[in-house]
């Protein structure tokens, strides 16, 4: 934590204090916050079993976390099919996905500014997340998804008393009526807020831990708004500042190829034609941070991949046949590493983790055929 620590817009480079109840810039700017110094292994708070145990590294001091016990998943590294990827089982979070770690930030900073009442818009798993925390939290939520959501998803945020309204339309649509909202709600967008970012960097200081305090050579991350993707090159960042690490992982981008803007960007061509995916939860048209994600690739010496339906339903059906049961959405991760590794961009011999983001019990339609 730094005393100087603020919200940073990333086009104009103003900043903002952190107490300013927010979601942009008042330009309509997304937002970041300004950097961190990073914390050492000796800074982790290891009596805690969850990402909490890295509170060192955020930007502010949280009197009161809102915690279910996120973070801390398993990481395997089973052979499949001749190959070895370290698998990240994000599934293991309370609600099923890594959201839960940024759910966790942002609800614990929302609650401690006073903010009783809020909306999010989600493709499924991060409504749901933001739904089951603003529960945890006492606040009166509401979350809109796009009307094709699995059903499973809805249910889940409807359980934890949030209102629910499926809206006509694309993902980006679901984005707009969120953003009407807000209006008279605090609009508490994974994809907006900053303070999201700082709990899904945890899942970069995890691998380290996991990996003996040590940087994997690859990343390989499903992503349309690239919440992962930002929060692992935090955290690295933030380790290569403070010592621990002396180089960054490489981040690699997996999306399906009916929606892929980032991979178009980086091919230097722009996706003209959408259609609908399996992968719903990277079916993002218009990531709001879109440039900077491309602009972080490039920093670690990245890329992209992008996958037929026809390849992202089979990673996912093979998966399961080892034990696995991944959504659809992240049974990319370990298909585009498989890619990468048979074009020779990654090496057999190199330390790769593929981040498996949610669990195939809330998108069974894949497994049904």
């Amino acid at each position: 934590m730094t005393e100087n620590a603020a919200y940073l817009d990333m086009i104009t480079k103003k900043t903002y204090p952190l107490g300013n109840p927010i979601w942009r810039s008042p330009e309509g700017n997304p937002l970041l916050t300004t950097d961190q110094p990073g914390i050492t292994r000796s800074d982790i708070d290891t009596s805690k079993r969850s990402i909490w145990r890295y509170a060192k590294s955020l930007p502010l001091e949280i009197d009161e976390p809102v915690s279910l016990g996120e973070g801390c998943t398993p990481m395997i590294a089973p052979e499949i099919d001749g190959d070895r990827f370290h698998l990240k089982l994000e599934w293991f979070a309370p609600t099923g996905s890594f959201k839960d770690r940024g759910a966790s930030v942002l609800i614990s900073y929302l609650k401690q500014l006073g903010i009783v009442e809020i909306c999010e818009d989600s493709s499924g798993n991060a409504g749901a997340s933001i739904a089951a925390y603003g529960a945890a939290a006492g606040m009166d939520v509401s979350i809109l998804v796009p009307e094709y959501t699995q059903p499973a998803k809805v249910l889940q945020a409807r359980a934890y008393g949030a209102r629910v309204e499926l809206v006509p339309g694309s993902r980006g649509d679901t984005a707009r009526a969120a953003i009407e909202r807000a209006e008279t709600l605090f609009y508490a967008s994974h994809n907006w807020h900053p303070m999201f970012l700082q709990g899904t960097k945890s899942i970069g200081y995890e691998i380290w831990e996991d990996l003996g305090y040590r940087a994997p050579d690859n990343i390989v991350i499903p992503a349309s708004e690239g919440s992962n993707v930002l929060g692992c090159y935090l955290a690295f960042s933030e380790l290569k500042r403070s010592g621990e690490i002396d180089r960054l992982p490489r981040l690699f981008v997996v999306q399906p190829k009916n929606c892929a803007p980032l991979h178009h960007l980086l091919q230097g061509s722009k996706q003209t034609e959408f259609l609908p995916t399996v992968a719903e939860g990277t079916a993002v048209q218009t990531p709001v941070r879109l440039s900077y994600l491309a602009e972080v690739l490039a920093l670690t010496d990245g890329g992209s991949v992008a996958l037929s339906e026809a390849e992202i339903v089979a990673a996912a059906r093979r998966l399961a046949r080892a034990g696995i049961l991944a959504e659809a959405t992240s049974a990319q991760a370990w298909a585009g590493a498989k890619k990468l590794l048979l074009s020779g961009q990654i090496a057999t011999a190199d330390t790769t983790v593929a981040l498996l983001t949610g669990t195939g019990l809330k998108s069974q339609s894949v497994f049904s055929k």
